[in-house]
């Protein structure tokens, strides 16, 4: 968006597409990140180096399918090495639609994210031949939103989940593009969980009588969810609400607070993150380009309980 051209080598599909550019940093993980809803739009660009060396195995993956627009590493491995590989990355791109950059300098392209901020970005095999075309281009590619993001990846109905052995207790997961390792925690924890689209009614939900509300991560702005935040306000003080990544976000908006979009986000298995009450350092995995902010919070009866160690941003809410 911001005029830089890198040439690179194709794999994955054979197809152009526009999208928000962000990078994450994690060493591992590769396969969570390209079924992780919460990408929906986003090209994806791996920091560390090699990627692919393990292959895609479909019973790591943190949902059925692959929402990213893009992929972009330095280097993809053509010949995984792992007894659990069902395929390679480039062959799960192909069935996915998804098309793939490798051979480009990525840690130049993380040090300009860095600089200017988040941006968007398109993967294409012309290149413009004037200044005219260039021009024309880019003006395009600045156009680029990402739209109706919740309302793409949620579930579509409601759906039941028994743990093994006796349910302790009975949980309404709101997916808003959960994944999957929130759900099998859950039923771990010995919860009866119910997962319920993003546009549930809180009245349908108090219904159930369940012993807790869980609110999904997910993708896109947290202040173009009106209609999801309106029924959170209807369950505050109803009953307890825990919310991670975009579900906590939305609870602070339904309590009055606010939320800011980041420089260029938390993206990485490798995040630090200050308990304010303890100054105990924890090393989380994240994926998220907004933050709550400080402002609002007070008046609504929050106080931000854990930040991120690197920028000072809000990364809990009580």
């Amino acid at each position: 968006q911001d005029g830089h051209i890198f040439e690179g080598k194709a794999f994955g599909a054979d197809r152009e597409v526009t999208g928000e550019l962000v990078f994450t940093t994690g060493m591992g993980g590769y396969i969570e990140t390209l079924t992780d809803p919460s990408y929906y739009g986003q090209i994806v660009m791996q920091t560390f180096p090699l990627i692919g060396n393990y292959g895609m195995i479909a019973e790591d993956a943190e949902s059925e399918g692959c929402v990213v627009r893009g992929y972009i590493v330095r280097e993809h491995c053509e010949a995984p090495s792992n007894f659990r590989c069902e395929e390679t990355l480039d062959q799960f791109l192909k069935e996915k639609g998804i098309p793939g950059v490798y051979d480009v300098d990525t840690r130049e392209i993380t040090q300009i994210i860095r600089e200017y901020g988040v941006m968007n970005a398109r993967i294409t095999h012309e290149l413009p031949k004037t200044d005219e075309e260039k021009a024309a281009l880019f003006a395009d590619i600045a156009k680029y939103r990402i739209e109706d993001a919740v309302k793409s990846v949620s579930a579509m109905k409601k759906e039941e989940h028994a743990p093994q052995g006796q349910a302790k207790y009975r949980v309404v997961l709101i997916d808003y593009g959960h994944k999957q390792n929130i759900l099998r925690c859950l039923l771990r924890l010995g919860c009866a969980v119910t997962v319920v689209p993003f546009d549930t009614p809180a009245e349908e939900i108090l219904a159930m009588g369940p012993d807790g509300v869980m609110l999904s991560n997910g993708p896109g702005d947290p202040a173009e969810n009106a209609g999801a935040i309106a029924e959170l306000k209807k369950l505050l003080g109803k009953l307890p609400i825990f919310g991670i990544c975009l579900g906590h976000q939305l609870l602070a908006l339904a309590a009055g607070g606010k939320t800011m979009k980041l420089k260029y986000g938390h993206r990485g298995a490798n995040q630090p993150v200050k308990n304010l009450e303890t100054a105990r350092t924890y090393i989380s995995s994240q994926n998220h380009g907004y933050a709550v902010c400080e402002e609002g919070l007070a008046a609504a009866g929050g106080v931000i309980s854990f930040i991120n160690a690197n920028d000072g941003t809000c990364e809990g809410v009580d």
